[in-house]
């Protein structure tokens, strides 16, 4: 008995010293990359009105983003994204394999336990009998059964944190393709924001030019009752029929760029554009104003960046992987056997043979691969770490275009609200003289042209401001924050606790069993 415990105490004692040994991990434990940050932004302007630091629309902003636009059309489209856009449902596969690409390695920490059974019976001989008066000889038939059971454990304990560092790599992949879905789907948010935005304005402009239309219509009443009294020339009426048939060539041809953006919506929301219709109404958006933040808070609130962090980690584990190739690989091996001739008592200690033990294993030489995959691994982190840093770079950029946009466009929408005011005056005071006979028709067709170019321009401004709005909310990550991306243990764990094989009460049992084997 005392051997047997001493026995037991040993070997436990090497497994403990073992897992110690597991702690460490080869290769560089990870460190955020530096990169400079702005402490503003250039072109927030914070004496405009537009650029406070905080307005109440700030919660709608980060949630969903476009309520900002107040419009129930958008809101019940953009709410359709999710559901059936094809595109994001191929990111979102692209996640799940990445999860389950962290559950495979995962599972590489645990032992593998396997079992085998079998029955197997013999004969040999003819069951026959002969004899004759010099000789005798007796043939009889035997047979032999034998049943075995047993069972196989192999456990790779990752001395050197291969396998804890092909994890970490594989969890930090996992992350990034979150962020790559998260950006994903922001796009397509946005571009259907600004799709619907522009529908809303070609719209806009149709009505405009119908307007314009009305209008002329009249004019070219006016200038036929002239040309009937004898005070117009012909000239007039022609160009007033052709400035008509113009202005309503053009209210024609909104209907082409209306109904593209029409049936890219039906797109981005998963549907085939025969069974989406958007009806023209009134247009009622307003330019929302946009808290910018500061530029440090953008690292965290871009998804895109945030994929590109992750993607650095990732390489970064993989250096560990690679540089664990120089050390040996100890595995713990056991089996255990029962065999006997005979089913009853086949689980009894004397028919038993079992083994447990270490087993070491190191490449002595591999022709220079080892230290190539891991100059690999190093140029990969470095690449990922120059993506990293280049993403942050044009995430500044996109920031400050669009804050600069939306400035000017502010600046030159106030202005040309007054040349529209200034035009439309002159056009009704050069019509009137037209009325009187003091001037020429060219004079009113001159004026009503440039009125009309001044609101289709005052209009084009509008969409501009409306689109950039969009456009800054995608480039501020649009809501977004890098703490949505998944946990560790929420890729590691709970896949596998839901598993109905968990890896605790395995090894459970395999302590049970092996202790069972030594105590014995």
């Amino acid at each position: 008995m005392m051997s047997t415990c001493a026995g037991w105490w040993r070997a436990s004692g090497t497994v403990a010293a073992l897992l110690l040994l597991a702690a460490c991990s080869a290769g560089p434990d990870y460190q955020r990359p530096e990169m400079a940050v702005p402490t503003a932004f250039k072109e927030a302007a914070p004496a405009s009105s537009d650029w406070k630091p905080s307005t109440p629309r700030d919660a709608a902003v980060r949630g969903a983003w476009w309520s900002v636009y107040d419009d129930p059309i958008l809101d019940s489209l953009e709410r359709q994204v999710d559901v059936s856009n094809q595109t994001l449902k191929g990111s979102e596969a692209a996640y799940r394999l990445a999860t389950a690409t962290v559950r495979a390695a995962r599972a590489g920490l645990f032992p593998t336990v396997g079992a085998t059974s079998f029955a197997d019976r013999q004969g040999n001989g003819g069951g026959s009998k002969t004899s004759s008066s010099s000789s005798s000889s007796a043939k009889t038939s035997s047979t032999i059964t034998q049943f075995d059971i047993g069972g196989t454990l192999s456990w790779d304990l990752d001395v050197w944190g291969r396998i804890r560092r092909a994890v970490e790599g594989d969890i930090a992949s996992a992350q990034a393709s979150a962020g790559d879905l998260a950006s994903a789907r922001l796009l397509v948010q946005a571009t259907l924001a600004t799709d619907y935005l522009e529908l809303r304005i070609a719209d806009e402009l149709k009505r405009l030019l119908d307007a314009a239309a009305t209008a002329y219509t009249q004019s070219l009443q006016i200038t036929r009752n002239q040309y009937a009294s004898g005070v117009a020339a012909r000239s007039d009426v022609a160009q007033a029929e052709t400035q008509l048939k113009t202005t309503q060539a053009l209210a024609i041809n909104v209907g082409v760029q209306r109904a593209q953006l029409e049936h890219a919506i039906a797109v981005l929301i998963g549907k085939p554009p025969a069974e989406v219709t958007i009806v023209p109404i009134p247009l009622t958006v307003t330019v929302p104003t946009i808290p910018a933040a500061v530029p440090s808070a953008l690292l965290e609130r871009r998804p895109d960046i945030a994929a590109a962090e992750r993607r650095v980690a990732a390489a970064n584990a993989q250096i560990g992987v690679a540089q664990a190739a120089y050390y040996p690989d100890l595995t713990l091996s056991g089996s255990i056997t029962y065999a006997s001739s005979a089913f009853a008592g086949l689980l009894g200690t004397t028919n038993r043979v079992w083994s447990l033990g270490p087993q070491l294993a190191q490449t002595v030489f591999n022709g220079g691969l080892t230290g190539a995959q891991v100059d690999e691994a190093r140029a990969t982190w470095e690449q990922n770490t120059a993506s990293y840093r280049q993403t942050v770079l044009t995430a500044f950029q996109q920031v400050e275009d669009e804050l600069s946009a939306l400035r000017v466009l502010e600046a030159q929408a106030a202005v040309e609200a007054e040349a529209v005011q200034s035009a439309q005056e002159a056009e009704r005071l050069i019509l009137n003289q037209y009325k009187a006979g003091t001037v020429a028709y060219t004079s009113v067709v001159t004026a009503q042209t440039a009125a009309l170019t001044n609101r289709q321009t005052a209009l084009t401004v509008f969409e501009n401001r409306l689109t950039a709005s969009v456009t800054l909310i995608q480039a501020l990550g649009g809501g977004w924050d890098s703490a949505q991306l998944p946990a560790d243990d929420h890729l590691d764990d709970a896949p596998m606790a839901a598993d109905p094989i968990a890896p605790p009460s395995l090894l459970d049992r395999i302590g049970s069993a092996v202790g069972g084997v030594l105590g014995n």
